[in-house]
């Protein structure tokens, strides 16, 4: 019997165990572990609230879930509740699958003052993951400037720029909801230090916003090059680069704006103990693509700073790690024969949630390459009576089951469902009647 254990249940994490699955049969076990008590991961706290044909994809990964070979096992911390030699010691092969939860940080002047948050932090907190709940992000201001280029910042811009009432159908947690009603913000500037064919927006997130029923997005024509050179563009760019200039040639007058201000970078934000502004310089680009600055210089009026630049992987104790690209050091995905990464701990924070299938295939074949048929180690039934000795209360799928049901039972009309926010109350309903610490 093979023993195999993934940390991290968000897609890199199902699409592995779906892998191993097929591959392997019922000549496998395989613990899927999670630090929260809820799976998922980027499906449930980092793809948009009102994107929910995206979300479901979960019932795909339940078909896996839903099976003696995998399970889930939440509600346990990599380093503080068990470490990766002890996994080791349990498993014939460990896959990190923990994705790119933090953010880079913008490293300018300023970009620790109140008022700057992440986007990881920000998208967190209007999904209800529990890290973000208390976030607070500052919107008692007319002015928010976001720094990227990407969907993540569309999103971000989008669900500031929302009505109430166009958040019906989603599952945005009611804490988000009630701020984003009170929001006072009327103008929201995207920032990119590269140009209309340079973004990395796909053309359904784009048309998004000309859609918004009191926003309206605004492109200055002179961004824009000269029309035939998008003849060079593939397919699905040419087509958000269009709409970029559907948006330059049609402007609508709605009360907020959500203003595209290309070939430009932060170099400082300032503020009397909190942000109130954003020092940005022009760029221009050279023949090779890459900004540089040009030393003119301007301000945007701002109350919050939301930085759409990237993320990174988290280190974990005695597993190598690239610390320049902030993801853990693999050949292919290989750290060493048994210990494996997998998705955006593989290969930093790029690909959609579809590139992680192929990524689970090829590390399940690198598994079987490696570990054979096993070594014969206690794999699930170790880990179970070391959390138990620990006093973990772990939550197994029956248990996050009870969670999603009450989750849909508070849901608020129009919505699918009230998510919960703290862990303790995750961890109280699915533990409710009496069920035992482990499983």
């Amino acid at each position: 019997m093979r023993h195999i254990a993934i940390i991290g249940s968000g897609p890199a994490g199902y699409y592995t165990a779906e892998a191993c699955r097929n591959l392997f049969g019922d000549d496998a076990r395989i613990d899927m572990i999670d630090r929260l008590p809820v799976p998922f991961g980027l499906i449930r706290t980092g793809v948009a609230p009102d994107h929910q044909s995206i979300k479901a994809v979960s019932r795909r990964y339940e078909a896996t879930a839903l099976t003696d070979t995998v399970r889930f096992v939440g509600n346990v911390t990599i380093g503080t509740d068990i470490s990766i030699p002890e996994l080791q010691h349990l498993y014939d092969a460990i896959v990190i699958a923990t994705g790119a939860p933090h953010d880079r940080k913008l490293a300018i002047a300023g970009d620790d003052l109140p008022g700057v948050v992440g986007s990881a932090a920000f998208v967190g907190w209007y999904n209800g993951h529990p890290d973000f709940a208390e976030l607070a992000p500052r919107l008692d201001g007319h002015g928010v400037v976001i720094v990227g280029n990407g969907n993540v910042a569309l999103d971000c811009a989008r669900i500031l720029a929302k009505t109430d009432t166009e958040f019906t159908g989603s599952d945005i947690v009611a804490h988000a909801r009630r701020v984003l009603k009170g929001s006072a913000v009327r103008h929201i500037t995207l920032l990119g230090r590269r140009g209309p064919h340079q973004i990395a927006m796909t053309p359904k997130e784009l048309g998004e916003l000309g859609k918004l029923e009191r926003a309206a997005p605004r492109v200055d024509p002179a961004d824009l090059p000269e029309e035939g050179a998008d003849a060079m563009l593939e397919p699905g760019m040419r087509k958000s680069v269009t709409l970029l200039r559907d948006y330059a040639a049609n402007p609508a007058d709605k009360p907020v704006v959500i203003d595209f201000d290309f070939f430009a970078m932060p170099v400082a934000i300032e503020g009397d103990g909190k942000v109130e502004r954003v020092i940005v310089e022009r760029t221009r680009l050279d023949e090779m693509g890459r900004s540089h600055g040009t030393g003119e210089r301007y301000s945007i009026e701002a109350s919050l700073v939301i930085s759409c630049i990237g993320y990174q992987t988290p280190p974990i104790e005695d597993v190598p790690y690239e610390h320049g690209r902030g993801r853990f050091a693999s050949d292919e995905g290989r750290i060493l024969p048994g210990l494996y990464a997998v998705g955006w701990a593989r290969r930093g924070p790029t690909g959609t949630i579809g590139t992680n299938k192929p990524d689970g295939i090829l590390i399940a074949e690198k598994i079987a390459e490696d570990i054979g048929a096993g070594a014969d180690k206690a794999g699930r039934e170790g880990l179970d009576a070391l959390l138990q000795a620990r006093g973990v209360q772990i939550v197994i799928y029956r248990d996050w089951q009870k969670i999603d049901a009450a989750e849909i039972e508070r849901a608020n009309a129009g919505s699918p469902r009230e998510k919960f926010t703290a862990i303790d109350d995750m961890v109280a309903v699915a533990t409710a009647k009496g069920d035992s610490t482990v499983s």
